[in-house]
């Protein structure tokens, strides 16, 4: 059976690279392409700006019509509009075919996070700061490495991302500390550091560093530094290119097109 896959935020560079792996698909179609009403590219073909062949699907701001021709969307976007189709999905006026919702959108508020849950009750809600294969992979090594190296063993985040980046630290950083509080048993908002300026005194047992480093075009690295008095280890993940993230979107817009309401994650799909 063929799913079609509705996109919002269609034109900016990970919808952009969604479409081209949708189009790598023999099984799955792009049925909406949804923007910012603000876009200068509401009307354009999908296709011709995601560099692939005319498809067809032109540029809407329309969430409405979108979500009605879609079976599942995946979400690059902001956070407001990501809410914005949480709640239209969720929400008893919606009738339309769409009960399954693929977020990677970042930097949610706390209260924003907990209104995105309160979707899940009604929808298949899957949501990741990344959806690379091999971060979901690095984030159970990191779980079970924070797990068993406990006592004396301090935890910090390195990340870099290119110059467009704006939020920080990154969703994919944010994945990794929540790993890493899960295996210590901690809150994560509770024990981070997410920055260090002047005189901070010494670091706490507890606490999970983070430090950001933004510059040129690197599309992703992220390392986690476990260190005591003797050693360190260090686990490290490296993305070459974006379309890594697309196709790991894609992967899980079709497995939760299949799934019922509920909260998913990566670790789902790869059966983790």
């Amino acid at each position: 059976m063929s799913i079609e896959i509705g996109i919002l935020g269609a034109d900016g560079r990970m919808g952009a690279a969604v479409i081209r792996a949708i189009s790598d698909h023999s099984n799955i179609s792009l049925g909406a392409a949804i923007t910012a009403p603000e876009s200068p590219d509401i009307g354009k073909d999908a296709g011709t700006l995601s560099g692939v062949k005319t498809l067809g699907i032109a540029l809407t701001s329309d969430i409405n019509d979108g979500l009605n021709a879609c079976d599942v969307l995946i979400d690059f976007s902001a956070p407001k509009a990501a809410i914005d189709a949480a709640l239209i999905l969720s929400g008893t006026g919606h009738s339309g075919r769409c009960k399954a919702m693929v977020s990677g959108t970042t930097g949610f508020t706390r209260a924003e996070d907990q209104a995105l849950e309160a979707a899940s009750e009604n929808i298949a809600l899957l949501r990741a700061g990344n959806f690379s294969p091999g971060v979901t992979a690095l984030s159970v090594l990191v779980e079970l490495a924070t797990e068993k190296l406990s006592t004396g063993w301090d935890i910090e985040i390195l990340e870099m991302h290119h110059r467009h980046k704006v939020d920080a630290p990154s969703g994919t950083a944010l994945l990794l500390g929540e790993a890493a509080a899960k295996g210590r048993g901690l809150d994560l908002v509770e024990t981070q550091v997410l920055s260090r300026i002047g005189v901070t005194g010494a670091r706490k047992d507890d606490d999970i560093g983070f430090a950001v480093l933004r510059g040129g075009g690197v599309i992703g690295r992220h390392d986690v530094k476990l260190a005591n008095q003797r050693e360190m280890i260090t686990l490290s993940h490296d993305a070459f290119d974006r379309s890594v993230f697309a196709r790991g979107a894609v992967s899980a817009a079709i497995w939760a097109s299949a799934q019922k309401p509920g909260r998913y994650s990566m670790r789902d799909v790869l059966g983790f």
